[in-house]
């Protein structure tokens, strides 16, 4: 594709000068550019890709677009004003709007977006839809199942359109977009062309990013603006948003934003498409799901009130905004049997219960503790940490939880990143101490993850239920400057088996096993 193509229906500054160049693909890490690539110069937190466009050219990039005033180069520059914000645009015109030729569905939302968007995917399936999906944990693609990444947000805008571009090769005519607060800040999925926008919550997180709570729920209330603005498409548009009746924080501010049709969900008097007569058991939830138009019974293989929230968005979404019948949506819920990292049950035959869950907030922590609860008479044990360089509000916050809602309680590492792990666990061993926990008897600081699970487990008695939550499905665990292969499932089989006397996995190693906290942040 010619370099000046992508520059049509471009929304954002166009250069009055676009020199011919081909433009084989657009990349943003110089070590991956090959001949005929346009390098997108973004500036990041810990880096610059200006720095690196030398490199860029070196590994054969046939022009470079970024926002920085730069010397001579010997391939075509060009300066645009915001190099992140052009970037969605840039790949969305190299790979033919492809959003544009798809019914678009983003879920957004502080917890619950996965299992949101899990939830809605099924039900596609099950109504025989030919749908995809783009989380922070994968991208569906028909038969073809890709991981997004490591940790847990949007992929890069050149990414999503690639994938949404696959999905129309694919014959696919639906997909389901998981959507962060930084993906939309950084403009990711700005080209997307939602026609239905799903909020689950809006709660405390990532107040270190966003600088504040207003400005976090404006970053996730750009999905419900944008529905204004999506095209027409030959398949239609709904242009409807789903928001969550019961979030206080949330509801009336999305409810006056909102300037296209809307529908909202919950379990509370008053909601237009509300969950009743819930109950609880070891197979999962049930409840009736009924509006002014439906009564449906309903029935997930998940746990907890907040997901029957959960199954509420998603089934809400399928009937009012895709056309789905509430019978079908119902049958798409009962049909997702797990979501992985998400009260994940790991069972090696104990008599107690272990569950992995990616609660990583106040709210995620709270919400996994009360659906524990209804799980067991026992007792509810639990791990987590809290992590480094990110909202340091939420560490004290996430304790509190714990003591007023867990019986026991292990404090561990959770990517301390390049601070303090013990610092970190002393500002949440205090937050356990403010709300009555005592140390060596309701809590314990263990910093090694591995050994804090172990230890958790055996804590545990017949009927218990032990959870490791924040982090879930994710693969890796970040210490100093390095990112180390983890799985908290992996771990908690590898901690069951030894309790258990049994042959199974290793334990996955983590620096705190053998080296000090000096040793692995000079590292």
């Amino acid at each position: 594709m010619l370099l000046k193509n992508l520059f049509v229906d471009f929304p954002l500054f166009v250069p009055t000068e676009i020199p011919v160049v081909e433009i084989s693909g657009i990349v943003i890490d110089s070590r991956a550019v090959k001949r005929g690539d346009l390098f997108v110069a973004m500036r990041g937190r810990d880096a610059d890709g200006h720095d690196y466009i030398q490199n860029a050219i070196e590994n054969g990039a046939s022009a470079i677009v970024g926002d920085r005033e730069m010397g001579e180069l010997s391939v075509p520059y060009l300066r645009l004003e915001n190099a992140r914000h052009a970037l969605t645009w840039l790949a969305a015109a190299f790979y033919g709007f492809p959003a544009r030729k798809l019914t678009v569905v983003g879920v957004t939302g502080t917890d619950g977006k996965t299992t949101t968007s899990e939830l809605l995917y099924q039900i596609l399936l099950t109504a025989n839809l030919k749908a995809g999906l783009i989380s922070t944990v994968k991208a569906v693609i028909g038969d073809e199942t890709l991981d997004t990444g490591f940790h847990v947000t949007t992929p890069d805008a050149h990414d999503v359109q690639r994938y949404l571009a696959q999905m129309v090769a694919a014959g696919l005519t639906h997909v389901v977009l998981e959507t962060t607060s930084h993906g939309w800040a950084q403009r990711r999925v700005d080209a997307c062309e939602f026609d239905v926008g799903i909020a689950t919550n809006i709660t405390h997180e990532h107040m270190d990013e966003h600088g504040g709570y207003e400005n976090y729920r404006a970053a996730k209330a750009r999905l419900f603006e944008s529905l204004a603005q999506t095209r027409a498409k030959p398949q239609g548009n709904p242009r409807l948003g789903v928001i969550n009746f019961d979030d206080e924080k949330s509801f009336g501010f999305l409810n006056d934003l909102i300037q296209t049709k809307k529908v909202n969900y919950g379990l509370n008097e008053g909601a237009e498409v509300r969950g009743a007569d819930v109950r609880y058991d070891s197979e999962g939830i049930h409840f009736m799901a009924k509006s002014a138009d439906f009564r449906v019974d309903v029935s997930s293989h998940l746990a907890g009130a907040y997901n029957v929230s959960n199954c509420l968005a998603a089934l809400t979404a399928a009937v009012y905004g895709l056309g789905v019948s509430p019978e079908i949506a119902a049958r798409g819920v009962a049909d997702l049997r797990s979501i992985p990292g998400r009260m994940e049950r790991i069972n090696l035959g104990q008599p107690f219960a272990a569950i992995v869950d990616f609660a990583h907030t106040p709210n995620a922590l709270k919400s996994a503790l009360q659906a524990a609860r209804t799980m067991t008479s026992g007792r509810v044990i639990v791990a987590f940490g809290s992590a480094g360089l990110r909202d340091k509000e939420k560490r004290r916050m996430m304790a509190e939880t714990s003591a007023e809602l867990a019986d026991l309680t292990v404090l561990t590492a959770e990517d301390p990143r390049v601070e303090s792990l013990d610092a970190i666990l002393a500002e949440m061993a205090a937050g356990m101490k403010s709300r009555g926990g005592r140390e060596g008897e309701t809590f314990w600081r263990v910093a090694d993850r591995g050994a804090a699970i172990k230890f958790a487990l055996s804590l545990a008695r017949a009927g218990d239920v032990v959870l490791a939550c924040g982090k879930g499905h994710e693969q890796s665990m970040c210490f100093g400057k390095t990112e180390y292969l983890w799985d908290d499932r992996t771990a908690t089989r590898a901690a069951l088996s030894d309790l258990l006397g049994a042959k199974g996995e290793a334990m996955p190693y983590l620096p705190t096993q053998d080296q000090t906290e000096e040793e692995w942040l000079k590292a």
